[in-house]
């Protein structure tokens, strides 16, 4: 089609709309091309006087779908080699407008993709469509403009439609804000009241921690209270009986001998267990303050080996003391850590009948692993914590005697070093302490 008075543009119009139609665009589309075509037609008249116009069908490979091409050849070169619609609006009726060289000529194309399920366009089709647009007749001017009136009512009623629609979304959207807003409102009181139960209960919590640490304190300042009432008059007891056994005193008959043996032993072990009570109160209170020091591991299991052969008195049970690797130093209190390897090497041949009790000290990284191991009878799993509870001993136990102090007193020690006891042990197969310190010599 030629276009080259303004007359054209209603005739270019008209046909677009019916090639659009013809190739199956819908209804909308149609309206859309049609009226891209009349406003880039019309600014290209106003420009450069006019254009050739050419409808062709192509294939969007990407797409995989038939694609609707309008050219506009201008009759003259467009200024600046461009073109720009004067409405930004136009670009958005198609989905291709700009400027391309088709075999050596410059034309203005637009494109509008043909929906998947129009009618295929094979070149039969495309024939008796060009048959059919050629033989119809334009219309007149006042045809296309009562055709454009009807689209425009038709846009209009839509928008209306769009617009009543929209106040529905509207009304619904606000009614859903103020059931949010009641909700949000809701959940905020139950958060606060919530908050208020927390804070009450950090408080609560507060206070009791507080009862407790008095309650701790109150029982560590009675141990040792009793324990030092208690070891004047228990002193006292042993001083007499030795005074009574004392071969410069009167001589006793062999039974008065044997009550004031008796007399003797179970003093000693009263004074025993008022010495742990003591050391436990000190531990709980937090009066122990450790003497930091390197502390070199082959002079203190020499210390170690002297001091507890003695106590090895059964000759099925031996005492095994490891020479530790050199240089072995731990950072800790010596007198503290002897304290608590000797608690463990003392229970191992006490609960020990027969094998051996052996120390070692086993290098980890940067600590020192030292472990009291013996072939007794073994704790069950059940019991390994409950034997560091204070007064706990393990049933069938206390007939080798004990208070149940040591372990607790041993593990508190441990930690006040910056340690770690613990235990591994089954039925059967004897116990293992271990005792994990930070290695010193840094």
């Amino acid at each position: 089609m030629a276009l080259r008075v303004e007359h054209d543009i209603f005739l270019v119009r008209q046909r677009g709309r019916e090639v659009a139609a013809a190739v199956g665009l819908e209804h909308q589309d149609q309206v859309r091309i049609a009226t891209a075509l009349s406003e880039v037609a019309r600014d290209l008249l106003g420009s450069v006087g006019g254009a050739d116009v050419t409808f062709s069908v192509g294939f969007d490979v990407v797409a995989g779908r038939p694609l609707l091409y309008v050219d506009l050849a201008p009759t003259r070169p467009l200024p600046g080699g461009g073109y720009q619609p004067q409405s930004g609006a136009v670009a958005r009726l198609v989905d291709m407008l700009g400027v391309v060289t088709d075999e050596g000529d410059t034309v203005v194309r637009m494109s509008r993709r043909v929906p998947a399920d129009s009618p295929a366009l094979t070149p039969e089709r495309l024939a008796e469509l060009r048959a059919e647009l050629g033989s119809s007749a334009p219309g007149s001017v006042l045809d296309e403009l009562a055709a454009q009136n009807g689209q425009l009512i038709a846009a209009l009623d839509e928008v209306r439609s769009q617009r009543d629609e929209l106040e529905v979304l509207n009304s619904e959207l606000q009614e859903t804000n103020r059931g949010v807003m009641a909700l949000y409102n809701q959940l905020t009181e139950e958060l606060e009241e919530t908050n208020r139960g927390v804070v009450a209960l950090y408080a609560e919590l507060d206070e009791k921690s507080a009862q407790l640490r008095a309650a701790s304190e109150s029982k560590s300042r009675f141990l040792a209270n009793v324990s030092h009432e208690l070891r004047a008059p228990v002193t006292a007891i042993i001083g007499l009986s030795r005074l009574l056994a004392d071969s410069a005193s009167d001589p006793l008959t062999a039974e008065q001998a044997r009550q004031v043996g008796l007399i003797r032993s179970s003093a000693a072990d009263l004074l025993g267990l008022v010495n742990e009570l003591l050391d436990l109160a000190k531990a709980e209170s937090g009066r122990i303050e450790p003497n930091w020091t390197d502390v070199d591991l082959r002079a203190l299991y020499g210390q170690l080996r002297g001091t507890l052969r003695a106590l090895a008195t059964r000759p099925e049970v031996e005492l095994v003391v490891e020479e530790p690797s050199h240089p072995a130093l731990v950072r800790a209190d010596e007198v503290l850590l002897a304290q608590v390897l000797r608690n463990l090497l003392h229970n191992g041949l006490k609960f020990t009948e027969r094998g051996e009790v052996r120390l070692r000290a086993q290098r980890r990284d940067d600590r020192w692993a030292l472990s009291v191991s013996d072939t007794g009878v073994g704790i069950p799993p059940e019991l390994h914590e409950r034997i560091f509870e204070e007064f706990y001993q393990v049933p069938g136990a206390t007939r080798v005697g004990g208070t149940g102090l040591g372990l607790p007193y041993a593990r508190r020690l441990v930690t006040l070093l910056g340690g770690t006891l613990e235990l591994s042990s089954e039925p059967g197969r004897g116990s293992t302490f271990t005792v994990t310190l930070p290695a010193g010599g840094a």
